[in-house]
């Protein structure tokens, strides 16, 4: 795939471009990169109950919370959360930041209309100054 390409999906703050998913993978896998705007949050805490992921930071630095444990990681690191624990990241940094992510096994591209419609009416709840209570 040449650079710039792939399916793209804005989930204000964070961006997601999705290189192989689904069919492509036969759902064995998915391959995405998250961009983190600058003193941003992530998706909130969460966790996959059958799904291990595999993290690398490619541009500056994500602070990442797994179970219990918060790890500060600069491009260059690795991170593995296996299934079912709790994790999230951020960026806490004034510099966008990245990560390279390989979700096991696939299918999470088919969420990603629906994550997308969240963030957009959390958004617009926000704008308004109403407090929705939802989490992901």
């Amino acid at each position: 795939m040449p650079p710039g390409e792939g399916r793209q999906y804005e989930c204000s703050p964070m961006h997601a471009w999705f290189f192989a998913d689904g069919a492509e993978s036969e759902d064995r896998y998915s391959v995405s990169i998250w961009r983190v705007a600058p003193h941003s949050a992530g998706p909130g805490a969460h966790c996959h109950e059958t799904n291990e992921e595999l993290f690398y930071v490619i541009e500056g630095t994500i602070s990442f919370i797994v179970g219990d444990q918060r790890v500060v990681a600069p491009a260059g690191s690795f991170l593995r959360v296996p299934a079912g624990v709790i994790h999230d990241f951020e960026n806490n940094t004034a510099r966008p930041a990245g990560v390279f992510n390989v979700f096991i096994p696939g299918g999470f591209e088919a969420r990603m209309p629906a994550i997308v419609e969240w963030y957009r009416a959390q958004t617009h709840i926000e704008a308004a100054g109403i407090d929705s209570g939802c989490r992901l």
